[in-house]
């Protein structure tokens, strides 16, 4: 079977299982974003303070802290040492991504993604074809240089410059540079390489893609007998490299994608229509079942 053109992409999956199934993560997901973005604008906007301060550090009901952990390791590496309610707010952020996986960061709170996944709409829609493309341990090296550079300027440098930070600040303070950072996101994935910000470059991305490392809930592939080689699990998978393994009888030794990569988004899930996947943990393994469907594995060499 041939792979489904990118314009009829979830067409099969509405016809068999219904406009809300095929849809359901992605719905969920927008609502986490959106949500989560309305409850910090709540107070700044409407004087609703269910929440007060922004991604980077927040208090919660005016009583639990939470600390993005990586904008405490950033504080770290310069030398300061935070109070100790930022270090309790980071354990539970961390704590929690341990438990749902690191990058689920990216697919359910991260408002970048909402941009980013805009860019592929108008991508598939304009046809556009890039070639150019970047090398997805770029993220692991800014990473690394975003440290580097706390730790010899003794400042949060890189969160200047973050496009996740300054969304809160453009959409609290109004137009500004915040606003052409998320532009040029925009550009940058819709015209010169498929999923550029967050599948290569985004040192966030990576640093919630190593805190996820162990995360129990993970997306299995447990009924792949069923699979009819569609490949549109594959189109519409921010983070293609993750699901090809688990799609193929040739050499698979899981069941489950434990890619660090995987976001964790529910997109192969919604667009299945014979339900080859589903959330699981991590020790549903079941790779020793027989594997019936052989055709889709030329496809997934490379």
């Amino acid at each position: 079977m041939t792979a489904t053109p990118i314009e009829f992409t979830g067409q099969e999956a509405i016809n068999i299982k219904g406009w809300w199934r095929a849809h359901k993560w992605l719905i969920l997901r927008r609502l986490s974003q959106f949500s989560i973005l309305g409850l910090f604008l709540l107070g700044p906007l409407f004087g609703v303070w269910i929440i007060k301060g922004n991604m980077n550090a927040s208090l919660l009901l005016e009583t639990i802290p939470l600390t993005d952990p990586y904008i405490l390791l950033q504080t770290l590496m310069t030398g300061y040492v935070p109070e100790t309610t930022a270090v309790l707010g980071a354990t539970l952020v961390i704590s929690f991504y341990f438990l749902v996986g690191g990058r689920s960061y990216c697919s359910w709170v991260c408002p970048i993604n909402i941009v980013t996944d805009l860019s592929i709409w108008v991508r598939n829609k304009l046809h556009i074809k890039s070639t150019f493309s970047l090398s997805r341990n770029s993220r692991y090296w800014i990473l690394a240089m975003t440290l580097m550079v706390a730790a010899l300027s003794g400042s949060l440098a890189w969160e200047f410059v973050n496009p996740v930070s300054m969304v809160n600040r453009a959409l609290v303070f109004g137009l500004g540079f915040a606003w052409v950072m998320i532009l040029m996101v925009f550009l940058l994935d819709t015209f010169v390489s498929r999923r550029a910000w967050c599948g290569h470059l985004c040192p966030v991305g990576a640093f919630y893609s190593l805190l996820g490392k162990f995360s129990l809930i993970r997306i299995n592939a447990v009924a792949l007998e069923r699979c009819n080689s569609c490949m549109e699990c594959y189109s519409v998978c921010p983070e293609q490299k993750v699901i090809a393994p688990v799609l193929k009888e040739t050499g698979r030794t899981s069941s489950i994608i434990n890619d660090v990569n995987c976001t964790n988004c529910g997109r192969c899930i919604d667009i299945c229509a014979t339900d080859v996947f589903h959330f699981d943990l991590r020790f549903h393994n079941l790779e020793k079942q027989p594997l019936l469907n052989h055709s889709n594995d030329s496809r997934l060499k490379n």
